[in-house]
C-alpha cells in the first residue's frame, strides 16, 4: 500500500491559517487504520491540538475520517467503499477540514480513495437470447450487453472471451468515453437444417491481481431471411433540458431504418443503460424513439447524462447509438450557512477582534447563481469579515458589558447573485459571560430591628439583603456575621445570620431588663474570585415584655410567720395603717402599678390608694370592730395582659399588746399530707413507733429527773421578784408601746406535748405571727436566751449594747427622723426592790400565769412570763421614696425551747435556788413612775 502526502499551507487575513494537505489511501482498509500524521504534516505540535480542540469538519459529506488528537494522526473511522463513495468517477477523494480553536485555524486536507479489484465483472442478465436468420451473412454483427465493472483502471473489465467459437466470434469496438462495446460476430454461416439452437458463454475478465470475471449465457435462435440490420441515421444525439423541467419533457428523438419490408424491418427502441439511473430518470418510446423525462434533474448532482440507445428488428437485428444530455442550472439553491466552529458563550473582558465564530458558505448554484455575500445586523458590537473564498469569521468589534446587555442575537444573512436573488439566514446566540466586576449592594444604608424580649432561641429577627450587577457564582451574595462583642460577649452569641438568605436569627433569648439595644456588622461577600464585600450596620433594639410580676417589698411575707400593724381604737378617719410598696422591673406602662384591696375583713373599716398603695381608715374606729383584721391587697401593672401579686397584711386593732396576744393565740395550724406511695408509708411507720419508743423512753426519764428537781425547787423560801424597768406603760395615749419589751412566753400547743415556744418582743407595733402553732407567739431571738435549763440558778444580767435605741432613729411618718437622740439603758441597773415589792410582784406574776393557762388553751400546760428591757431598731429600706412605715414595729415571736412544763412549774421557776441568796445583790434603783404604772396595769390583767 502506496501513501502519497501532498501539503499546501498558506497564511491568510485575521491570524486564521489556511493550508492543504493531500493523503492517497486505498479503499476498504480497516477502521483505525493510519492515513496520515497530521500534526507532523502541518507543523503542529500535539498541544496545540489538544488545547486547541482540535476536530474534523466534513460538511454535508459522510465522515469517514477522524482525527486523533492525542497522537496528532488522522485514522480511518468508517470503512470506504470507492464504488459507493465515487461511482466511476476518477480520481476519487475525500475533502474536509480540520477545525483549530483560541484562535481559530483550519486546514482543508483531501484524501485520495485508490481502487482496489474488490468488484468482478459482472452481467445484468443471466443470459441473452437471439434470433438469427440462417441467411445472415458472414460477418454479421450482433451487439451484445456488456459487463459492468465498479472498479476503475486496471482493475476495471479489460476483455471479453466466447466460448465455443465455431460459429461466431468477438469484437471489441473503443468508445470515445472510454467503454468498448461488445459485437458477436458470425464467422460462418448459419445453417437452421443443422442446427436451430446455439448456446454460447460470454465471460468478461477485468485486470487484476488476481483477476475476477463473470459470464453470461447467449442462446441463440436461427431464423430464416432477415438479411438487413437497422441502422441508426446518427451514432451520437445531443439535447439540453433545465433542472427544473416538467415530468415528461421531450429531451430528443432517435431514428433508426431497416431495408427489409414489413416484420422484417420494424424497428423497435430501448434503453441499454444499466450502471445508472439513466432509465429511472428517462423514457424512450419503443415505436418512435422519443425520449422523455420521467424524473426529477438536479445539476448540483449530475449535470449531463448519457443515453444508450439500441434499435432492433424483428429479425434480431440491432444497432446502437448514444444520447448525450446537458442539464441546465437555474437559481433554485439558497445559500447555505455552516457553522463551522463557534462559541457560545464569551467573556465581557474580551479584547477587540476576538474570533466568535466561523461560518462556511456554500450554494451549489454556478456562476453568478453560486457568488454569495454575507452581512449582520446593525447596532450590536460585532463585525463579519471574509477570510477566504465561502468563508467568514465573526469577531467582536469593540468592548463587551454584560451588564448592559447580557446576551445578543446575531443574524447572518448570505444572498447569492442569480436571478432573482436567493438568500438564508441563521441567528446566532452568544451569551456574554460574567467577570466579577461590582461588589454586593445593600438596599439600606444601616438597618434597625425590634424584637419582643423572652423571644424563643432561634427567631427570625429580620432580612438584609444586598444585590449584585453580576451573574451566576459572581452575583451570589453570601452574608457573614463580622466578629464583635456586646459587654464583652461575642455577638455570635446573641444573633447569627443565614449565609444564604440573610435572615438574622436570636440565638439566644433576650431579656429586656439585661439589655436594651446592641448593634453589630454584616458584611456582604459575592461568590467572585477574588470576592468583593460591602458592610452594613444592623441595630437590634429589645422590646418591653409584661414578663415581670409586681414584686412586694413591704409588707414583707415570712414563711413561717405573719405580720401585723397596730391600729389603735382611737384613730381618726384617713389614719395611716401601713403601706404596701412594690416595685416591678419592667419598664413603661408594663411597671405602672395600681393597688386594690381585694378582701377584707370588714371593708368599712380600711381602703388603699389606687397610686402609693397606703392603706387608711376611712372612717373612726369603734370598741365593735373585731381586733384581728385581714386584709388582702393586690398590686396590678399595666400591662396587657396585666400581671399581679397579692400581699396579706394582718392588722392588730388594739390599744395593747396584752388584748393583742389574747386574739392572734389563734391562728390554724396548717397540717400538710403527704400522699406517698404505700412503700414509704410502711417504712415511715416503722421508723416513727421506733422514734416512739425511743422518746417515750426518754420523756419518762426526764420526767423523773424534772421531779426530783422540782422538789429541791420547793425547798428554797426566796422568792424572785420580777423587774420592771422604767417607763414600761404606754404615756402617749395612742396605743402603741413608747418601748420595746421582750416577752418570753412558754408554753405548750397540745397537752400530748412537752415543747415550750418563747416568744420576744422585738418592736413595738408590729406582731410577727407564728402561723403554725396554735395560740403560740413568736419571738424573733437577737440575743442568747437569759433563761438557763431548769436547775441552774436565775441569775440577773446587766443589758448589753443592743439595747441603746435613739428617738431620731425611728420612723415617722414620713420617714424622717425626729428628736435628738436618747441612749437607752446605758447606765446601771437599778437598786433591787424591797422585800414588800417582791411579794406584789410575785402576786402579779401568778395572776398573769393563771390568765396566760386559760388563755392559750386547755393543751397548755404552763406559762413563764418574763420581761426584760430590749430595744431594737428595724429598719425597712425606703425604695423609690415610696416607704412609710408608721411608728415603730414590735415583733413577737414564740419558738420552741422547752419540754412541757405546768403553770405552777412555771411559777416555781422563777423563784431562785437556795444557792442564789448567796449571790451578791446588785444595787437598788428608785422605782420610776413608768415601771408603777406598768404594775398597775399588770394587776388589772
Amino acid at each position: 500500500m502506496q501513501r502519497q502526502v501532498l501539503l499546501f499551507i498558506s497564511i491568510v487575513s485575521i491570524g486564521s491559517v489556511f493550508g492543504q494537505v493531500s493523503y492517497s489511501i486505498p479503499e476498504e482498509m480497516v477502521r483505525g487504520s493510519l492515513v496520515g500524521n497530521i500534526a507532523q504534516d502541518l507543523g503542529l505540535d500535539i498541544k496545540r491540538l489538544k488545547l486547541g480542540n482540535a476536530h474534523v469538519y466534513s460538511g454535508d459529506s459522510r465522515n469517514y475520517i477522524e482525527l486523533n488528537s492525542d497522537r496528532g494522526v488522522l485514522l480511518i473511522k468508517e470503512k470506504i467503499d470507492r464504488e459507493a463513495l465515487c461511482g466511476d468517477t476518477t480520481p476519487c477523494a475525500v475533502h474536509f477540514q480540520i477545525v483549530l480553536e483560541n484562535p481559530m485555524e483550519f486546514y482543508s486536507v483531501t484524501v485520495e480513495i485508490t481502487d482496489i479489484n474488490d468488484n468482478a465483472p459482472s452481467f445484468e442478465k443471466g443470459e441473452i437470447k437471439f434470433r438469427i436468420s440462417e441467411s445472415a451473412v458472414v460477418g454479421a454483427k450482433f451487439d451484445l450487453e456488456r459487463a459492468a465493472d465498479l472498479d476503475v483502471d486496471r482493475n476495471s473489465l479489460q476483455r471479453y472471451t466466447l466460448s465455443p467459437t465455431d460459429k461466431f466470434s468477438l469484437k471489441l469496438h473503443n468508445q470515445p468515453d472510454g467503454t468498448k462495446n461488445v459485437e458477436m460476430v458470425l464467422q460462418r454461416p448459419l445453417d437452421r437444417e443443422e442446427n436451430d439452437f446455439m448456446s454460447l458463454v460470454l465471460t468478461a475478465v477485468d485486470g487484476g491481481d488476481p483477476q475476477m470475471s463473470g459470464t453470461m449465457q447467449i442462446l441463440i435462435t436461427v431464423l430464416d431471411v432477415n438479411d438487413n440490420a437497422p441502422v441508426f441515421t446518427q451514432q451520437i444525439y445531443k439535447g439540453t433540458i433545465a433542472e427544473n423541467a416538467a415530468e415528461g419533457t421531450v429531451v430528443a428523438t432517435v431514428s433508426a431504418s431497416d431495408a427489409d419490408d414489413d416484420l422484417n424491418g420494424k424497428i423497435t427502441y430501448s434503453i441499454t443503460n444499466t450502471l445508472d439511473d439513466v432509465r429511472d430518470i428517462f423514457k424512450i418510446n419503443e415505436d418512435n424513439g422519443e425520449i422523455r423525462l420521467i424524473g426529477l434533474l438536479d445539476y448540483e448532482k449530475k449535470i449531463h447524462f448519457q443515453i444508450n440507445v439500441r434499435a432492433t428488428d424483428n429479425g434480431g437485428l440491432t444497432d446502437s447509438c448514444k444520447v448525450i444530455v446537458d442539464v441546465v442550472d437555474i437559481n433554485d439553491n439558497e445559500p447555505t450557512i455552516k457553522i463551522m466552529s463557534k462559541s457560545a458563550v464569551i467573556s465581557e473582558s474580551a479584547n477587540p477582534n476576538t474570533v466568535v465564530t466561523m461560518i462556511n458558505i456554500q450554494d451549489p448554484d454556478s456562476g453568478e447563481n453560486g457568488r454569495v455575500q454575507c452581512f449582520i445586523n446593525a447596532n450590536i458590537p460585532f463585525l463579519l469579515k471574509s477570510t477566504s473564498n465561502k468563508f467568514y469569521s465573526l469577531v467582536t468589534d469593540s468592548h463587551l458589558d454584560r451588564e448592559r446587555s447580557s446576551e445578543y442575537n446575531i443574524t447572518v444573512t448570505c444572498s447569492d447573485e442569480g436571478v432573482p436573488s436567493l438568500s438564508s439566514s441563521v441567528t446566532l446566540t452568544l451569551q456574554i459571560s460574567d467577570v466579577n466586576d461590582n461588589a454586593p449592594v445593600f438596599e439600606r444604608s444601616s438597618y434597625e430591628a425590634y424584637i419582643v424580649e423572652n423571644n424563643t432561641p432561634g427567631l427570625s429577627v429580620f432580612t438584609v439583603k444586598a444585590t449584585d450587577a453580576d451573574w451566576n457564582q459572581n452575583a451570589r451574595v453570601s452574608y457573614i456575621l463580622e466578629d464583635s462583642s456586646v459587654n464583652g460577649v461575642p455577638v455570635s452569641s446573641y444573633v447569627s445570620v443565614s449565609a444564604d438568605s440573610g435572615v438574622i436569627h436570636a440565638v439566644r433569648s433576650f431579656d429586656y431588663e439585661q439589655i436594651k439595644d446592641f448593634h453589630f456588622r454584616i458584611k456582604a461577600q459575592d461568590g467572585g474570585s477574588p470576592p468583593l464585600t460591602s458592610n452594613v450596620t444592623v441595630k437590634i433594639l429589645i422590646q418591653d415584655q409584661n414578663d415581670n410580676p409586681p414584686q412586694v417589698l413591704y409588707p414583707v411575707q415570712t414563711g413561717g410567720s405573719m405580720v401585723a400593724e397596730m391600729v389603735p381604737r382611737s384613730a381618726d378617719v384617713g389614719y395611716l395603717v401601713t403601706k404596701v410598696v412594690a416595685v416591678d422591673v419592667d419598664s413603661g406602662q408594663n411597671a405602672w402599678l395600681s393597688y386594690k384591696l381585694q378582701k377584707a375583713t370588714d371593708r368599712a373599716l380600711f381602703e388603699v390608694s389606687l397610686q402609693n398603695g397606703e392603706i387608711r381608715t376611712i372612717r373612726q374606729v369603734t370598741d365593735k370592730d373585731a381586733v384581728k383584721q385581714r386584709l388582702t391587697v393586690i398590686v396590678e401593672d399595666n400591662g396587657q395582659p396585666s400581671r399581679s401579686a397579692t400581699v396579706v397584711v394582718n392588722v392588730a386593732v388594739a390599744d395593747s399588746f396584752p388584748e393583742v396576744l389574747s386574739e392572734f393565740t389563734d391562728f390554724p395550724h396548717d397540717k400538710e399530707y403527704n400522699d406517698n406511695l404505700t412503700f414509704y408509708l410502711v417504712l415511715a411507720l416503722a421508723v416513727v413507733s421506733f422514734l416512739f419508743i425511743t422518746c417515750l423512753v426518754v420523756i419518762i426519764s426526764v420526767k423523773i429527773y424534772r421531779w426530783r428537781q422540782s422538789r429541791v425547787l420547793y425547798q428554797s423560801n426566796l422568792p424572785v421578784i420580777p423587774y420592771y424597768p422604767p417607763r414600761y406603760s404606754d404615756t402617749l395615749g395612742t396605743g402603741t408601746l413608747q418601748h420595746v419589751y421582750n416577752y418570753e412566753v412558754c408554753r405548750t400547743t397540745d397537752s400530748r406535748k412537752s415543747d415550750c415556744k418563747f416568744g420576744r418582743a422585738g418592736s413595738q407595733n408590729v406582731l410577727i405571727m407564728d402561723p403554725s402553732s396554735t395560740g403560740t407567739m413568736q419571738r424573733i431571738q437577737s440575743e442568747k436566751s437569759i433563761l438557763d435549763e431548769p436547775d441552774s440558778p436565775l441569775e440577773q444580767k446587766p443589758p448589753n449594747n443592743d439595747w441603746r435605741f435613739t428617738q431620731g432613729q425611728r420612723p415617722g411618718p414620713s420617714g424622717a427622723t425626729g428628736g435628738p437622740e436618747v441612749a437607752m439603758g446605758t447606765g446601771p441597773w437599778p437598786q433591787p426592790p424591797t422585800e414588800a415589792e417582791q411579794l406584789q410582784a410575785l402576786m402579779a406574776a401568778a395572776n398573769e400565769v393563771s390568765e396566760a393557762t386559760a388563755t392559750l388553751g386547755p393543751g397548755t400546760m404552763g406559762l413563764s412570763t418574763r420581761y426584760s428591757p430590749q430595744f431594737t431598731l428595724q429598719h425597712v429600706p425606703d425604695y423609690r421614696q415610696n416607704v412609710y412605715i408608721p411608728g415603730s414595729t414590735a415583733t413577737l415571736t414564740s419558738n420552741p425551747q422547752q419540754q412541757q412544763a405546768t403553770a405552777q412549774q412555771a411559777a416555781q421557776q422563777a423563784l431562785p435556788p437556795p444557792q442564789a441568796s448567796a449571790q451578791p445583790e446588785p444595787p437598788k434603783a428608785a422605782q420610776t413612775p413608768a415601771s408603777k404604772k406598768k404594775s398597775t396595769k399588770k394587776e388589772k390583767k
